[in-house]
């Protein structure tokens, strides 16, 4: 019988919890493994006493990066971490996206701002600014060329908090046709899903919203599949190291689907949306663990 944990975090004073996390580990138990969810920081936990250690819903740790690298490194060293933790360190820094277009994959276009340097913002286009170690939309806001001054404002407090401040076209499309996220388990598509717009205009960086507006499922097409593909196979040591990703995708310009983000840390599954896809998710984490 493998004993798994399922890590997670403390959200007892936070806006979130994982509501697919029960779930997953009462899938898991009837199917015969010995599983349990714990917080990652927990000082307490005996993370060499597990076959695998599956990263789920650490959600805090965009706050927390350094003492999560860490954490991570602590537990690679000691039992079976999954997604590994070369991929973590790559994936929690949102460059990769930078590394993604240089292999030819089709990206929204991404710049980076590093602390220290001058905030060079587009004159011409609406525009998104947010950090490149973020989840679930913090400090993530959209602006008009006319609103430039409030945007420096938004990158100097990213910069003052040592954070890199990514900038991207926004993709108009997302307020008709939704971004999509594609999930992957095991290295098979598992599930899709669509959901609307998050940004408003207007709306602060570091006001409350709602990150995943609208839900719905989603049949991809192979546009999108495509593009899937081509950033799982551009991941650094191949896909076949992923147990689970989810790639998330928007509309260009041009009609064609883009990457927006690669999810390879602590994607939200979306289980509740899809629940038919629960065994098979605990099929393939008894065989990891195995």
């Amino acid at each position: 019988m493998p004993r798994i944990a399922l890590a997670t975090y403390d959200a007892t004073n936070g806006p979130a919890r994982d509501t697919d996390l029960p779930d997953l580990v009462r899938e898991l138990r009837e199917a015969g493994a010995d599983a349990e969810s714990r917080f990652w920081d927990d000082p307490d936990a005996d993370w060499a006493s597990y076959d695998l250690v599956l990263v789920r819903s650490t959600w805090d740790y965009v706050w927390r990066t350094a003492e999560f690298a860490a954490w991570v490194d602590r537990v690679d060293a000691t039992t079976r971490l999954l997604n590994p933790a070369e991929v973590i360190h790559w994936n929690c820094d949102k460059r990769y996206v930078g590394d993604l277009a240089a292999a030819g994959v089709r990206t929204v276009p991404t710049r980076y701002i590093a602390p220290g340097s001058p905030a060079e913002l587009p004159s011409e286009y609406e525009y998104v600014v947010k950090p490149a170690s973020g989840a679930g939309a913090r400090y993530a806001a959209r602006y008009t060329p006319a609103e430039q001054d409030v945007a420096v404002r938004h990158v100097a407090r990213l910069h003052a908090e040592g954070l890199t401040a990514m900038i991207q076209p926004y993709m108009r499309a997302v307020d008709t046709g939704g971004e999509r996220a594609l999930q992957y388990f095991g290295g098979r598509l598992l599930h899709a899903s669509r959901k609307g717009a998050v940004l408003t205009p207007g709306t602060a960086y570091d006001a409350p919203r709602t990150p995943h507006p609208g839900l719905e499922p989603w049949q991809p097409t192979e546009a999108e599949l495509a593009v899937a593909q081509a950033a799982l196979a551009a991941v650094p040591g191949g896909p076949d190291r992923l147990l689970y990703a989810r790639v998330d995708l928007v509309d260009g310009e041009d009609g064609l689907p883009r990457l927006m983000e690669l999810e390879l840390v602590e994607p939200n599954l979306f289980l509740f949306l899809h629940p038919e896809s629960l065994p098979e998710v605990a099929r393939e984490i008894i065989a990891a663990a195995s």
